[in-house]
Order: structure tokens, then sequence, then C-alpha cells
């Protein structure tokens, strides 16, 4: 049994006068990309100059205005990383890199000389301030520990003085989530003071779940009662920084912007330590699904998948939000058919929103029309199937004929697992286009009667077949061609047919178009039923292909 008595609760704070829970999100936050720092941190095989290049262009590309590039006072390659990009030109006028670096005179010193050139850079320093790190880390009482942050933000004031460019402080109480409130923002008002913060000299106040310790709401909790207790809230640009230990950081950090977060840190698809940060592209995804424009360029996800997968060299999971390979697909038969439904009833009104059931947002909006919504195995039922002919294939298969070929799909998916749209194509020929035995209908020339003077018919047809191999023809004359063919088939062949349904649709547009024609036949005498279906460039001939599918369908 697990020994669950090892564990206590983390304190919880009482926040009775919250305000978030009444307010929705209605703006996208400042998005601040850390993949190549907290991301690149966490690799086993962490990124080279050149990859992490070629990741931060891209996300220049995507939009973000804030990219924290690395730590280039502990770090060669992030040094060099850096410098290259300053003096390659490679970081836009409207982007900030931002460095990342403790709170110690050397490291800074190391920091300054590492963003030289640069027109504008935030600099963010840290230092833990948790209960527990004050105790088994750094053995230092709450004054000390707060001492640190204004020592460091005396450095970094005294050399952005010096410095020929703009430069923007973030401070982070590291293990945020694990220091006392009020403690917190003590530290961050002593920062905001020590910078001399304003209105026109705003600092980020970054407030991270360093370690996810506690529910989503309690975190908003906290991040509002900051939000609302800052001696000049003005001069504050509130920052949070979720990470996902308790698989909760996308909820906390939704919370966190009900709660008064102007900005978030977070990495593509949650990489990072441990369990990873926040996806900020699940976060953005969310808003855009919601009618709300994430402001990010996020109409491509293969794209951001492909360049994930190949720098960073980990795998989306198949059932990641939005990502993954499986995230649009439904195997369910229920869900098959409510997407079908839904997907045809929208297309029927032309209404101005995506509504369909299972599919929060239209996957061709990000990217993934090419990639199928409904696939096929033994759970899948009939209006899957019928949704892969008419997607794939372009048959629209008469409503009563779903069920049967259905069955014809599930025998094989029973088999051998998932069945393709290419196999489901295949057994849809093999059991309808392609029977030819014991008949098989050859060729026929129509005369149309009418205008003249006849007791009963004004269509006559004559026919040409083979009856188990062997070459016939009959001519028989009827209320149309489908009619005519019918008799002939009933007083040449003894079969006693009946057709219950008839339907036809273009297979495709312009001149050269197929027709598509669906026969419903009943043997009278046995009164066995099926479907025919007949493809010809003549809707007639098609017709008569699908008499004689469904008569070697009922008779083989």
């Amino acid at each position: 049994m697990l020994n669950y008595k090892r564990y206590r609760r983390n304190p919880v704070f009482k926040y009775p006068e919250r305000t978030w829970v009444d307010k929705e999100i209605e703006k996208a936050p400042i998005w601040c990309s850390v993949d190549l720092r907290d991301g690149n941190q966490a690799l086993i095989d962490p990124m080279v100059v050149s990859e992490k290049i070629e990741l931060f262009e891209y996300m220049v590309k995507m939009g973000f205005k804030e990219i924290e590039v690395g730590f280039p006072a502990a770090s060669q390659i992030e040094f060099d990383f850096l410098r290259e990009l300053i003096e390659r030109k490679l970081i836009p006028d409207d982007v900030k890199p931002q460095v990342l670096t403790q709170c110690r005179e050397e490291l800074i010193d190391r920091t300054f000389e590492s963003i030289q050139g640069c027109k504008s850079a935030i600099v963010h320093i840290y230092n833990s301030t948790s209960v527990l790190q004050r105790d088994v880390v750094f053995h230092m009482t709450k004054d000390q520990i707060k001492q640190i942050a204004i020592d460091g933000t005396r450095m970094v004031k005294e050399r952005a003085a010096k410095f020929d460019g703009k430069i923007i402080l973030e401070y982070s109480p590291e293990s945020f989530t694990g220091t006392e409130p009020e403690y917190a923002l003590e530290v961050c008002e002593a920062v905001l003071k020590e910078w001399g913060a304003s209105k026109d000299n705003k600092v980020i106040i970054n407030l991270p779940s360093t370690v996810e310790m506690t529910t989503p709401n309690v975190y908003a909790d906290i991040i509002e009662w900051c939000n609302t207790h800052f001696s000049d809230r003005e001069s504050v640009i509130l920052s949070v920084h979720p990470h996902n230990d308790r698989g909760t950081g996308v909820a906390a950090t939704e919370l966190a912007l009900l709660a008064g977060a102007d900005r978030v840190e977070g990495t593509l698809f949650g990489n990072g330590e441990r369990t990873g940060n926040v996806d900020i592209l699940n976060v953005a995804y969310n808003m855009f699904s919601q009618g709300i424009n994430p402001e990010l360029e996020l109409s491509h996800i293969n794209d951001i998948i492909e360049i994930y997968e190949r720098l960073v060299k980990m795998p989306i999971h198949p059932r990641h939000p939005y990502a993954g390979k499986l995230v649009f697909t439904a195997f369910s038969g229920s869900h098959q058919d409510a997407i079908n439904k839904g997907i045809k009833a929208m297309r029927e009104r032309g209404g101005e929103y995506w509504e369909v059931p299972y599919l929060p947002i239209d996957p061709a909006d990000i990217g993934r029309e090419y990639e199928p919504i409904v696939r096929i195995n033994s759970q899948s039922g009939k209006g899957g199937v019928a949704f892969v002919m008419d997607t794939y294939f372009g048959f629209k298969l008469p409503k009563g004929m779903h069920k049967e070929f259905a069955n014809v799909i599930q025998s094989i998916s029973e088999k051998q697992g998932e069945v393709s749209p290419e196999e489901i194509m295949d057994a849809f020929d093999r059991e309808y286009l392609a029977t030819n035995t014991p008949y098989h209908f050859e060729k026929m020339s129509v005369t149309d009667n009418q205008g003249e003077r006849r007791e009963e018919f004004d269509t006559e047809v004559t026919l040409e077949f083979t009856d188990h191999g062997t070459r016939k023809s009959f001519t028989a004359a009827g209320n149309g061609p489908i009619d005519a063919v019918k008799r002939g088939i009933i007083q040449n062949l003894g079969l006693d047919i009946k057709i219950l349904d008839y339907e036809e649709h273009a297979l495709q547009a312009g001149s050269n178009s197929k027709a598509a024609a669906y026969i419903h036949l009943l043997d009278v005498e046995t009164g066995s039923v099926t479907y025919g279906v007949g493809v010809s460039s003549n809707i007639t001939r098609a017709s008569v292909y699908a008499i004689f599918s469904a008569m070697n369908r009922l008779f083989k």
C-alpha cells in the first residue's frame, strides 16, 4: 500500500476576497519564451549554437517579443550564442532578449558583457525565498534573503546606468509557491524600491510556480492577493512562470491571468525540468478556441512540431493537446456519427461559427487539414465509415447503406485492427464496384419513344450481358431506362426483384465528371435486400451497373 502518511498537505492561502472566479480571459498576455533557457537546460542533448539560432529565429517568426536566451554568465555556449545574435544583427528592434543571472557581482558583470551592443534587454535576476530553501540550502534569515535581492537589484541598476541601451529589470522570488505570500511581497517591494520603479520605468515581477505544490485555484488566490497589494501596481508588470509538476500548469496559468497576471513565461509543448514548464501553445490555442486573438502565429502547427522535434530531439505525445497526431481523430462510432452530422449541418446552414461535436476547433485552422479526423477500428460505427467514403473519395452513401457497408469494414477491423481509408476504398471496390459474377453488364442502347403512340411504356432498352459466363441479351420496355432494365431482368432471367430506392450524385465537378448511382434491391422470393453501386460518366449506365452490382450481391 502507498505510504501516503509520509506526505503532508501544503498550507492553503486563505483569500475569501478573491474576484478572479467571476472573470474571463479577454486578451492575450505578454508572452515570453524560455525554450532557450529553461527548456534547453532540461534536454538530454542540449542545443548547440546553430540550433539555438534556428529556434530563436523561428520564435521571432512566431511573434514572440520577449525571448529568454539563456544564462550567459554561467555557460560559454550561451554567452557565444548571445554574442552571435547581437553581432549578426539577428535580434529585431521590437524583440527583447532576456538574460538570467543570480544576484552575484561577477555573474552580473559577465551578463552585461554578453549584452553589449544590444538596443534593449531584460536582465532577469532571482534568488530562492521559500521556507524550505532558506532552511536547508542557504541557512539564512528572511532579512538576509531579502538583502540578496536588494543587492542584486542595486548592482544591475548601477550597470544599467552605464549601458548604451535600455535595460528592463525582472525579478523572481524563486520557489515562490513555497514562500509565505506576505514575505514574497515584502521582498518584491524592496526590489521595486531599490530600482526606483514607476509607471514609466516598470519592473517585471515574476512569481513562478517553480514547483507546483497545490491546486491551481490556490496559486490564483496568491497571484490576486499580490496583484492587489503592491504599493504601486502601475510600476509592475506582473508575470507568472508556472511549472507542471501536478499536471495543472495550463489551468494554473489561465487562473493566474484571471487573477491579474500581465505576462506568461513558458515553452513550446511544455518542455522543461521534471514535468516541464507551462505549454504556451496550449494556453494560446485555448484562447484561439474561444475567439480570442492569441497574438502569436500559430496557423501551421505541423511546422512548429517539426522544428521542435528536430532541435529538442523529443517527440510530441500523440494525445498532446492540439499537436498530437490523434487529438482530432475519432475512433468511436457515436463520435464519428456526430462529427459527420455536425459538419454536414454546418455546411448546409452556412453558419458564421465553427460548431461541430467533439471538435472544439477546425483542424484546418491550425494546419491539420491533411490528417484524418475519423479513423476506423473495431470500435467504429457506420457513421465513421460513411464519413471516410465521403471525405476521402466523394461517395455519399445512402443512409440505409451505412450499416451494410460498415459491417463489411467491421469484419476486417476485428481481424487486423485499424483500417486505413485506402483499405476501406479497396473493400468498397471489391464489394460493390468490381462485382461481375454471376452477372456482368457489358453494354446497352436506349430508345426514347416519348411522343409516339404507345399503349404503356415510352422507353426501350437493348442490353448485352453475361450470365454465369454465357453471353446473352434482351430487349425490354419500361417507364424509363431503369424500369425497362428491371423488367427485362425479371422476364428473361426469372429473378423476382424489386427496386426499393434509387439515389445518384456527381463524384466530381466538371464536364468530365463521373456519376455514382445507388440501387437498393429486394429479392421478393427470399426477402433479402442489399445495395448495389455503379460509377460511370453516363448516369444511365451507372444506374445499370448499380442494378447488376446489387444482383451479384443477392444471387452470388
